[in-house]
């Protein structure tokens, strides 16, 4: 798997800059038009450091984490830092758009990882018809209005169109995106989002010689100062799964996108996943996969 990309790196492969040529002050947020992009090299398969939310045109085929998605329609794509993700184009004329933002975009207005959109865990992707497709891409263009006006305040319309933008979606198939909580403020829900924010601290894996931490539910009690039977509750009510399912699906999703992504061995990518011992690894991954690593990689 490649490296992380940087959102100043991406900046550079998108605009042609060597490294050695100096940015002017790098914003934090940016959009383009798709047709734009088109003789572009592929962003590799890999995580960003930012976030980015696309509108293509026509059927394509999504790689993120460790699934494979064909999009028969058009399709919007919410790509968050903590999931690796590409994507190919399986028809020709593609047309559409995206913006891209780093966290600090948001930071004081919203907890932009909180939208079900952003989640890891979920299917960012939305199949999306002709005509919503149209009305999305007119948010897009009040953001390309905007971006190039000399109006002192326009990150901060930006950073609405951009909500605006989310809630679109969410608002298409509202369904999809339901909580388990009707107040996300509750102790529940918080101690919910600490937890997740723990295990996902954790990620990426980028070397053969980087290891999680915490792996197992009592150390994660402990890091969040709580009882585990307690936390046990609180994770079953807001997520329907124990402490522990929440760890082993994680690992089971990481572990099925190292195989499939990097050159790695099974012994390297089992103990970056804290498994000192590699026998360990090949019986959790077939416990959890129905599958040993060997043959899931093929």
């Amino acid at each position: 798997m490649e490296e992380t990309l940087t959102f100043e790196e991406f900046y550079r492969k998108k605009h042609g800059l060597d490294s050695e040529t100096p940015i002017p002050k790098l914003q934090p947020f940016n959009i383009y038009r798709l047709n734009e992009a088109g003789k572009d090299k592929p962003m590799p398969y890999s995580r960003k450091d930012y976030y980015k939310i696309s509108l293509i045109s026509g059927k394509n085929k999504v790689h993120f984490a460790d699934k494979v998605l064909e999009v028969e329609d058009n399709m919007l794509l919410f790509a968050n830092p903590q999931i690796p993700y590409n994507w190919d184009p399986l028809s020709d004329d593609k047309h559409g758009a995206f913006c891209v933002f780093t966290k600090d975009f948001f930071n004081g207005y919203a907890h932009i990882k909180d939208y079900p959109l952003f989640k890891p865990g979920g299917t960012p992707i939305l199949s999306i018809s002709d005509q919503e497709m149209a009305n999305i891409y007119a948010i897009y263009e009040k953001m390309f209005q905007e971006i190039v006006s000399d109006y002192a305040y326009k990150y901060d319309v930006l950073r609405n169109l951009t909500s605006e933008l989310i809630h679109a979606a969410m608002k298409l198939r509202p369904a999809k995106f339901q909580t388990t909580s009707s107040s996300e403020s509750n102790a529940s829900e918080r101690i919910t989002n600490f937890f997740l924010e723990l295990l996902e601290r954790q990620f990426p894996i980028e070397s053969t010689q980087q290891q999680i931490e915490i792996k197992s539910p009592s150390e994660f009690a402990d890091r969040l100062n709580v009882h585990i039977n307690h936390l046990n509750k609180v994770l079953k009510e807001t997520t329907g799964k124990t402490t522990s399912q929440i760890i082993a699906d994680r690992l089971a999703m990481e572990a099925r996108a190292m195989l499939k992504h990097t050159h790695w061995n099974i012994a390297e990518i089992g103990w970056c996943l804290g498994f000192e011992d590699s026998s360990h690894f090949i019986k959790f991954f077939k416990k959890n996969t129905q599958t040993t690593p060997t043959s899931y990689r093929g």
